[in-house]
């Protein structure tokens, strides 16, 4: 009888509670709703950018605009290819993007060790310095930057864009040194046992456990370099060192009236990136989680 008894209690709880669960499935609703809804207004953009570029250049003056191309003109992608030299730009943009990758990697995931798992005097005054200089605006280090570079003869070079990512980033300092502080000191004694040195043990035991935030080290500095539109266009003079940016700046400047081959080349220009983030997104949400480290 006690378990009849139970078993009715327990339907009769579920009862109670389904308007509450009924509200609460409705309210996701609603809110998956709302949040699609965003997320199309925002694409809106880069869809009509897209259906611009496969576009003629008649239908695209034609009035009422056309949502859809009536004809599809892929010749469009190869004249901004072909007229744009983007060809030529893609490859400089892709040695200055792996160039800072394998630097803001290395230099960085190294310093965030040290302040992690390393014990040494002024440590925390060191790292509250370099949490500072992340309050200085970039554009303030700008003029004190090319005059240095301009005594090095470095202008009209590629040094000033890859050298200083040797130097570390603050932010992915940050970061990557959260994210360690994550893993176990115990891996890190056991390491110091076997006679590992602190060498042996950044490389050997905290790179290959913290793939999550190298990859979203690499997707940032990628991204930031393969956009990056000031650096090249300060200290770069020379056309054939143009990077994509630069070279889609100057698209612009021949081919104004040219809407079609305009949104084609901004499209070539665009897709890698959005591609690279769609592909690697798990890595990127992962690294940035802080607490996703190894547990002991």
């Amino acid at each position: 009888m006690s378990l009849v008894a139970s078993r009715r209690h327990g339907s009769i709880s579920e009862v109670k509670q389904s308007p509450g669960a009924m509200r609460s499935k409705g309210m996701s609703i609603l809110l998956f709703l709302f949040m699609t809804a965003i997320g199309l207004l925002l694409l809106t953009p880069l869809f009509w950018m897209i259906s611009t570029s496969l576009k003629s250049m008649q239908e695209i003056m034609s009035y009422p605009p056309t949502l859809f191309p009536k004809e599809v003109h892929l010749e469009n992608y190869r004249h901004a290819w072909e007229k744009g030299n983007f060809a030529r730009y893609t490859l400089n943009t892709l040695l200055l993007a792996g160039i800072g990758v394998f630097s803001h990697v290395l230099s960085n995931t190294f310093v965030a060790y040290g302040f992690a798992k390393i014990r040494f005097p002024g440590k925390k005054l060191l790292f509250s310095i370099m949490l500072g200089t992340m309050m200085i605006p970039s554009f303030v280090t700008l003029i004190p930057q090319y005059i240095l570079f301009s005594k090095l003869s470095w202008i009209n070079t590629y040094y000033p864009l890859t050298v200083p990512g040797f130097f570390g980033s603050a932010f992915q300092i940050f970061l990557i040194r959260q994210f360690f502080m994550t893993i176990p000191n115990e891996l890190i004694e056991a390491g110091k046992v076997d006679g590992a040195s602190h060498f042996r043990i950044w490389w050997r035991l905290m790179l290959p456990l913290s793939m999550p935030v190298i990859a979203t080290v690499a997707i940032m500095t990628f991204q930031g370099a393969w956009n990056d539109l000031t650096g090249p266009l300060i200290y770069i003079n020379s056309e054939s060192l143009f990077n994509l940016q630069i070279g889609l700046q100057t698209f612009k400047g021949t081919e104004s009236t040219q809407w079609h081959y305009l949104m084609a080349g901004s499209v070539i220009v665009l897709l890698p990136v959005v591609l690279l983030f769609f592909f690697f997104q798990k890595y990127f949400i992962e690294g940035m989680n802080i607490t996703a480290g190894t547990k002991g």
